[in-house]
């Protein structure tokens, strides 16, 4: 007998300050968890400061468990085209450096085929000017970040609206 947990599925993305990342994921069904972290670099255990400096070589990035009985890989990615400038090398919105990149971790060779599909389709549609910079990577060790930042828009709802109406991420999505 296959349990619930047997058929859940990770994804990981990166787009920029994970903060707003967790919330258009989070109100999506099929998504059971979302959790805030650091993944990509080369620093075990790095803490926000670490990652923030840009010398761990980590990206802030959300990990989604998700049932694909109930939405697809797909689906999280098209969510994620429309949180990100997927045009932007340097960071997204305010958020600046590498740490702040887009990126999306594949966990299977389905994915990284779904993954680099999405971005030549995306690429394809003109819908965007110049080059789409988003890096299609393989998923290494996830590091959850520190209890502070998980579920942030919840925590510190005023404080989130501020931060998200103020850093520019309103236009994600938009074409150029």
């Amino acid at each position: 007998m296959k349990t619930e947990e047997t058929k859940l599925e990770r994804a990981v993305f990166a787009g920029g300050c994970f903060w707003c990342m967790v919330s258009p994921f989070d109100k999506i069904k099929g998504v059971k968890a979302v959790v805030s972290g650091y993944t990509g670099g080369h620093t075990e255990n790095p803490t926000y400061e670490e990652v923030s400096s840009g010398k761990t070589g980590h990206f802030e990035a959300v990990e989604i468990t998700f049932n694909p009985e109930e939405v697809s890989y797909e689906q999280l990615i098209d969510v994620f085209w429309g949180l990100v400038d997927p045009t932007d090398s340097g960071g997204q919105f305010v958020d600046r450096g590498t740490q702040y990149s887009a990126a999306i971790f594949y966990t299977t060779p389905q994915q990284k085929a779904v993954a680099e599909q999405a971005k030549e389709d995306l690429q394809n549609s003109r819908r965007f000017k110049t080059r789409i910079a988003t890096q299609v990577l393989p998923a290494g060790r996830f590091y959850r970040a520190e209890e502070y930042h998980q579920d942030y828009y919840k925590k510190n709802p005023v404080w989130y609206g501020f931060y998200y109406s103020g850093s520019g991420r309103g236009k994600a999505g938009k074409k150029e």
